[in-house]
């Protein structure tokens, strides 16, 4: 509907701590003292596994673990743990309080059904949809994610405010689309082009989405 007012979101990163989910597995299986430095390299192998569409996101994360060097028996251990990653802890009030003001919300996640959906309860505040990568065989930063949700919204793109953690994945392309864009840049970032807003977290979000589209 013309008059509505949309938020959509990234997950991980965003809305779940996925470095601190990631970052634990990895010092579990390559010890304490390789898990930076082995965070680093999976935040380069992961977009690569991603590119052509074709694998879901259990199997990115697996085939993401073999090449940072996890046997066989460990590779799959990263995907189980997702479910229990939990949300950053400004999410819940953050997105209850833009509820309240009106805001619709979805999520457009580079990700499995599954994941997403045990994400979605861990946050513990409805979405009104979700779109994943598996299910249209595309990831971001291509565009698809934001066709998929303006076909089955109708939403209008004026009324419309995308909130994401990854500057590569979310802002670059959803400008590029014309989008308004909050870039919640938990890791202090400097990076082009600029989105619309710049947030350290969701803290300020509701106001600031209220500012965006009143």
């Amino acid at each position: 509907m013309a008059g509505e007012r949309w938020a959509t979101f990234d997950c991980y990163g965003t809305l779940i701590d996925w470095n601190g989910g990631i970052r634990r597995e990895l010092a579990r299986i390559f010890g304490e003292e390789r898990a930076d430095e082995q965070l680093e390299r999976y935040h380069d192998v992961e977009p690569a596994l991603e590119a052509d569409g074709s694998r879901s996101y259990r199997e990115v994360m697996t085939e993401a673990m073999r090449e940072l060097g996890a046997g066989d028996d460990e590779a799959e251990g990263l995907a189980s743990s997702l479910p229990s990653w939990e949300p950053f802890a400004e999410v819940r009030s953050a997105l209850e309080e833009a509820r309240g003001r009106g805001w619709k919300l979805a999520i457009l996640s580079n990700t499995d059904r599954d994941f997403i959906e045990a994400s979605m309860q861990r946050i513990g505040v409805p979405f009104e949809l979700a779109i994943v990568a598996s299910e249209i065989g595309s990831y971001k930063p291509a565009h698809r994610h934001w066709e998929r949700f303006f076909e089955q919204t109708a939403a209008a793109r004026e009324r419309h405010v995308h909130v994401a953690q990854s500057h590569f994945h979310d802002v670059t392309p959803a400008n590029e689309l014309g989008l308004r864009t909050i870039w919640i840049n938990r890791r202090r970032e400097q990076r082009d082009p600029p989105p619309t807003r710049e947030l350290p977290d969701l803290a300020r979000l509701p106001a600031t989405l209220d500012e965006l589209v009143p």
